[in-house]
């Protein structure tokens, strides 16, 4: 089969477009036709190296969709049976996604309904998941000011989207570091476009809720801009900084406020499908930004790089 190869760390030309042998299957694992997969700001990081537990050579990918080709558990995981699969040590411990043929454990492969385009499925596992999941942990209620930090990350677009799918009448505003994609963000449904990135938020600044992407190198900053019984999610590390340091709780947390977070590792198929059923009821329009193929991976990854990016990019095969 055809995969796509790191072999050492580096840039987007440490991956590799080659032929590789085709897995063979074991139990408790099936086999997965690809038929796309979503581009991850954490597979640039191992990519570079920066998995200390992620060993080269490697298949990245953490998350994918396709069909069962080759089971071990069916009549759950029947052939031809439309699945996703996202984290778990997939692309970390074991080859991922970036391949025609992908091996995952059964306990890891979520079977959906769905009438979506590869292309718009693709779209949505790590990314749709994390931002539906974060919102759920947010309590959203009507009329709520909702505040998206890293607004124009994919998860940052899409939580956007299904916010307004969730009730209209949420309004809905997103940080961008870059004045020119403030229309980008408006055109995507963001009632408010705030510049910024991980400087503090001005001190009039007051929200309901905050989806917090960047993470814990802003957190602390986005406490202090809640309304009464306001809660922020801590939900990403687009800040590049993995903990929160000299985190005191009786200060950093205002009165009658809430901090929690969402991890998308721990999967619940009955919310993933919630989360399918939502977008086509409401017809939410999670389009991919550009669709690349498999042989040119690397060009997603410069694009998901570059100052330029925005939303999500996919592979389809």
């Amino acid at each position: 089969m055809h995969a796509v190869v790191v072999t050492q760390p580096g840039g987007p030309d440490a991956l590799t477009y080659c032929e590789v042998e085709k897995p063979t299957v074991k139990p408790g694992w099936s086999l997965i036709k690809v038929r796309g997969f979503g581009i991850n700001h954490s597979e640039i990081f191992t990519r570079q190296g920066l998995s200390p537990t992620v060993h080269f050579p490697r298949i990245l990918g953490i998350e994918v969709v396709g069909e069962v080709a080759e089971s071990t558990a069916d009549p759950k995981l029947a052939v031809g049976q439309k699945v996703m699969s996202f984290m778990g040590e997939m692309g970390r411990a074991f080859g991922g996604s970036y391949a025609e043929y992908v091996l995952l454990p059964n306990d890891q492969i979520y079977p959906v309904t769905t009438d979506l385009s590869w292309a718009d499925l693709a779209a949505i596992p790590e990314t749709g998941y994390t931002a539906y999941g974060a919102l759920l942990g947010l309590r959203l209620q009507a009329h709520d000011q909702l505040l998206i930090r890293g607004g124009t990350s994919g998860v940052g677009v899409t939580a956007a989207k299904l916010a307004h799918a969730i009730d209209p009448s949420i309004q809905v505003t997103s940080t961008t570091r870059q004045v020119a994609k403030s229309a980008l963000l408006t055109a995507a449904g963001v009632d408010q476009v705030l510049i910024g990135g991980e400087a503090d938020l001005p001190k009039e600044a007051r929200f309901d809720k905050v989806l917090d992407l960047i993470g814990p190198k802003t957190v602390k900053d986005s406490l202090q801009h809640l309304n009464s019984g306001g809660i922020v999610s801590s939900t990403g590390e687009l800040g590049g900084q993995w903990d929160l340091t000299d985190f005191e709780p009786i200060s950093a947390i205002p009165n009658n406020c809430y901090l929690t977070s969402f991890y998308s590792g721990d999967v619940q198929t009955e919310v993933l499908q919630a989360l399918l059923d939502l977008i086509q009821a409401q017809h939410v329009d999670l389009a991919p930004a550009k669709v690349f193929s498999l042989a040119t991976v690397a060009m997603a990854h410069r694009e998901i790089e570059g100052k330029h990016s925005f939303g999500k990019l996919v592979v389809v095969i």
